[in-house]
């Protein structure tokens, strides 16, 4: 086979797998180190088949076109029209979280090893202390909640 042939067909192989990294699997980097193989191995066969001199410029060349496409690509609208633009506004937060206000009193029902239940108002919830362990059966009060957490104390 020729070795322009061969180092064009290389190199094209190479443009092929640095366009699936950038949009087809991004982050991935798999097609990304194989497209960084192939431009190596066409430098490389540049510098076997022809003087210092074209090598060197096929060296400056690939590094070039490498930095133009990452250079585009992180100017165009590409990857912007690719990324999640949806907000997630929804909470795990039960009805019986949600219903919880601070102030509200009630008891441990599991031992709260920083996490466990609670009986608030007649509503079963997952708290979490604000400090110290609380064992069973202790009477609580709410200090804070946030969304599905729901902060507790003992009562003094």
């Amino acid at each position: 086979m020729e070795p322009l042939l061969l180092i064009g067909i290389i190199t094209a192989i190479a443009l092929l797998l640095f366009a699936i990294e950038a949009f087809v699997t991004p982050g991935f980097g798999v097609a990304g180190i194989g497209a960084t193989v192939c431009v190596v191995i066409a430098d490389a066969l540049v510098y076997h088949y022809y003087d210092a001199f074209a090598a060197t410029l096929a060296l400056l060349v690939s590094t070039a076109v490498v930095l133009l496409l990452i250079w585009w690509l992180s100017r165009s609208r590409t990857l912007d029209r690719m990324a999640l633009k949806a907000n997630i506004d929804s909470t795990a937060a039960t009805r019986a979280q949600l219903s919880v206000r601070p102030g509200e009193e009630g008891r441990a029902l599991t031992r709260l090893a920083l996490i466990g239940n609670a009986e608030i108002g007649g509503r079963t919830v997952e708290v979490k202390s604000t400090g110290a362990f609380i064992d069973e059966g202790t009477p609580i009060v709410v200090t804070d909640v946030q969304d599905a957490l729901i902060l507790v104390r003992p009562k003094d």
